[in-house]
């Protein structure tokens, strides 16, 4: 007799397990100081470490995406750089005091995060993800991508025995072995269940935001790259494709279209076909749209991280050996227009403007295009220009004369090293950080009495400004700065309301 296994139910139940331990083991986590938790990051984090080439390519094996040996620089990246940039972060208990003010910040855990992991960088985001939780002192329960199921498994598997053996209390880290879509709606409805935190599983954004939880979502990246008339062209360019091709494309941070001010465009047209970059015809263009997205409006997920020479092959377009960017010009942007789309694989649009003010307006249509893009590149030498661009933009993250893709992680920039690039609320998110612990936790503000009610009036119930000024009674002495008079008699008028109602 067969047994018939309903997978949802299943996956529901695991769900609502996880929830409840990483509940009573937040608890745990909630009373460890900064320094106890520091040491379980650290010791994960060097584990995992030794695994970083051998998971970058299981996760290329499992999921057929992108390059493993870019994989491995990523998966570095997380176990030694951010590692690094972790330490000495304080994050919970006392986190800041102004002796000055008399004010004091006080960091507190978040509680349990819901995390949906990709498949385009599993091995990367996960071991980020659990490094901040746990860094901010919360417990972590993940949704793999059931794309990159038993890579995602396999990284917990070794950062959960690390972190027990440090002191992590059982189920703090958690994951759900039952994947299915059901448990993972029913994780993040979960009533233990604080923070949702999503990267890469923009099918699942309706769902999460649907939870009454914040969200944080590292959302549809569609960024575009202006080439400015002042830009290095051929480092711009360098940057470009070295950003694009990087891991076949799949980093949501990289470049979608490219932006080029008409007085330089023949010039930045042949610095990229010297650096690899086939223009294809409309007719080719053509051919590769329905590729990349046979029912027109959804993307077909086979196609990310795939080579340009193989999406060539696929789409019948001859190409020279030495191709690695397939580029289509295009002028307008529209829903129906593929190449306005964020393209998770070596492929640009190419646009040309008349000048920057153009190009601004072009940017604008290229990001608002899809769920608004949340990255942004400029390559100038015009610093005016760029301060428009950073002042103008509906965007999280304006990146300047970098690789978007290295630049958006934190790589070749001082943003915080992340794996999820917030995409803010014009994405449909709560933040636009590189997603940091200190997203993790609510600070706590403490303030200590520096003046009296009473000692705010003299003996004729008139407004003492020399006592608001200075303090009295044993209190310490707190200045108020000059040129303050409407902000006292507001004050005033607030402290007459507490005076009447005593």
């Amino acid at each position: 007799m067969n047994t018939i296994i309903d997978k949802d139910l299943l996956s529901i139940q695991e769900a609502r397990i996880l929830a409840e331990n990483a509940k009573a083991a937040q608890k745990v986590l909630a009373t460890y100081t900064q320094e106890q938790l520091d040491a379980i990051v650290d010791r994960m984090a060097e584990e995992i470490n030794k695994y970083a080439k051998e998971l970058a390519k299981m996760s290329a094996e499992e999921t057929d995406y992108g390059v493993w040996q870019d994989k491995y620089i990523k998966n570095r990246f997380v176990c030694e750089y951010l590692r690094g940039k972790l330490k000495g972060l304080r994050c919970v208990g006392i986190i800041h005091r102004d002796e000055a003010s008399k004010t004091m910040d006080v960091g507190v855990p978040i509680g349990v995060i819901a995390s949906l992991c990709p498949a385009t960088s599993p091995v990367s985001t996960t071991i980020y993800k659990v490094l901040i939780a746990v860094k901010a002192g919360d417990a972590i329960v993940v949704s793999p991508h059931p794309r990159a199921q038993k890579t995602i498994g396999r990284v917990l598997d070794i950062m959960i025995e690390a972190g027990e053996k440090c002191g992590l209390p059982t189920g703090a880290v958690s994951y759900l072995h039952a994947v299915a879509k059901a448990g993972t709606v029913e994780l993040m409805n979960h009533k233990a269940v604080d923070l949702i935190l999503i990267a890469g599983v923009p099918s699942m954004l309706e769902a999460a935001s649907k939870a009454g939880k914040p969200v944080i979502y590292g959302g549809t990246g569609n960024g575009p790259v202006f080439v400015e008339r002042t830009a290095d062209i051929p480092q711009a360019v360098h940057d470009i494709v070295i950003s694009k091709t990087f891991d076949n494309g799949v980093v949501t941070g990289g470049e979608q279209s490219v932006v080029v001010d008409g007085v330089i465009a023949d010039e930045v047209k042949q610095e990229l076909q010297k650096a690899g970059a086939y223009f294809m015809t409309e007719e080719e263009a053509g051919r590769l749209g329905k590729v990349l997205f046979p029912e027109g409006s959804k993307t077909d997920p086979e196609m990310a991280g795939k080579s340009a020479k193989y999406l060539a092959r696929r789409a019948r377009i001859q190409v020279p050996d030495n191709t690695v960017l397939l580029i289509s010009e295009q002028k307008y942007v529209s829903e129906t227009n593929p190449y306005s789309r964020e393209k998770l694989c070596p492929v640009l649009a190419y646009y040309v403007e008349d000048d920057w003010m153009h190009a601004c307006e072009k940017c604008i249509e290229l990001l608002l295009s899809e769920r608004r893009g949340h990255t942004l590149t400029i390559h100038s030498r015009d610093e005016a220009v760029i301060e428009q661009f950073a002042l103008k933009k509906p965007v999280a993250r304006v990146l300047v004369n970098t690789p978007a893709t290295f630049g958006a992680l934190g790589i070749t920039t001082n943003l915080f090293p992340a794996m999820t690039l917030g995409s803010g609320s014009a994405g449909r998110g709560s933040t636009s950080d590189n997603v940091s612990p200190m997203n993790l936790i609510y600070i706590r503000k403490v303030g200590y009495g520096v003046r009296k009610v009473e000692d705010m009036y003299g003996p004729c119930g008139a407004l003492n400004l020399e006592t608001m000024n200075t303090g009295s009674s044993g209190y310490e002495s707190v200045k108020m700065r000059p040129g303050c008079d409407q902000e006292l008699a507001m004050l005033k008028n607030l402290l007459d309301q507490v005076l009447e109602n005593r």
